[in-house]
């Protein structure tokens, strides 16, 4: 498969490069023979008029529509946004120079220049698209996540690209949605060992680039604030442990493995009150996200041992306002990285497998 050349990373609030093709017809998905037949069989009704289109769409599962929306796809299309499993990349930008473009992260990034809401694409599949993206979450978290995307790319679809990685058409593949904020995966299953396809981003800056210290608006910053309970509950010893005084670099998620020394307090150390506390801060972070995923990290952990397995580290760099109310914080185990880190805004590494060997290129 073709590659095209990834943009650039741009500053933070900065829009990447757009290298947008121009406009490809509507009556090319409807004619295409392989989408036609593909549609038929995955959704009833698909080749309906829109609305009705639309009903049996939501219906179906993410990654049944990821394969339609290959189907779909004309080889100008395929050539621009669909990569080998294995395809290999130097980056620019991040700890890792070379790796797997399938399995990077970043904060700020197209894997492609196409925007979803461009002429690329044609109305039916920037409707598939739609939907896989929103079948991926949580529906309750719906409405905040297209806050998100408003507050910080000016809505969904005009500063997100997606790439298709391995044969749709096959048992392995991978979608891979990024953006300001966004990096978002839908495998079925096809990555080993890994919750979420892979390693995730998310992140929020609400109001303005350096958010105050109680982040109005931010609708990630709950989270924190539910570990902080943790923190409020720590008696004197436990709070040294948990108190480090300088944040990792943000991009650190790779997997320590078990032998690995993890930054703060053991979670073996808590009370149980405290480690009741902990659970809530746990379905907490894996709220957001659709069932099948938030079942697979947890599956992930308590193979690797648990929660029992994981250390709570919060950090006095970057307290914004100096209140104590830790901006910074990380949750590690052996296979298991969560790490909220809270100035100048809210930016979320997210990292979960239960095999510590996976390696991700951040």
């Amino acid at each position: 498969m073709v590659e095209l050349p990834v943009p650039e990373n741009c500053p933070d609030c900065a829009c990447p490069r757009d290298g947008t093709p121009k406009h490809l017809d509507r009556r090319g998905f409807l004619s295409t023979t392989g989408g036609a037949a593909l549609a038929a069989a995955t959704i009833p009704g698909a080749l309906l008029p829109a609305t009705a289109r639309s009903a049996e769409a939501d219906k179906a599962s993410p990654e049944s529509m990821v394969k339609l929306l290959y189907a779909s796809m004309n080889e100008k299309q395929r050539s621009t946004v669909c990569f080998d499993w294995d395809y290999v990349k130097a980056f620019k930008s991040g700890i890792s120079k070379k790796g797997l473009l399938r399995t990077r992260v970043e904060n700020n990034w197209q894997v492609t220049h196409t925007k979803i809401n461009s002429d690329f694409y044609t109305a039916d599949q920037q409707e598939m698209i739609r939907t896989i993206f929103t079948g991926l979450y949580n529906p309750e978290w719906i409405p905040k996540i297209e806050q998100q995307l408003q507050d910080d790319a000016g809505g969904y679809g005009k500063q997100q690209s997606i790439a298709l990685f391995g044969r749709p058409d096959s048992d392995k593949f991978e979608f891979v949605m990024t953006g300001r904020h966004l990096t978002l995966r839908c495998d079925g299953n096809s990555s080993d060992h890994v919750a979420f396809g892979g390693p995730i981003f998310y992140g929020h800056a609400a109001t303005d680039f350096n958010e105050p210290a109680d982040h109005p608006g931010n609708i990630f910053w709950p989270q924190a604030l539910e570990a902080n309970r943790v923190f409020s509950m720590l008696d004197g010893r436990q709070r040294q442990a948990a108190l480090v005084a300088r944040r990792p670099r943000e991009q650190a998620v790779a997997f320590r493995g078990d032998n690995g020394i993890f930054p703060g307090v053991p979670i073996t150390d808590l009370s149980s009150d405290q480690k009741e506390q902990m659970q809530k801060v746990l379905q907490k972070l894996i709220e957001p996200y659709r069932e099948a995923d938030r079942t697979e990290a947890m599956q992930c952990l308590n193979q690797r041992g648990g929660l029992d397995k994981c250390s709570l580290a919060f950090y006095s760099e970057g307290d914004i306002g100096g209140d104590e109310t830790w901006d910074n914080w990380r949750l590690e185990g052996p296979s298991f990285v969560w790490y909220f880190r809270g100035s100048p805004h809210v930016h979320v590494w997210v990292n979960v497998a239960s095999d510590a060997s996976v390696q991700t290129n951040a």
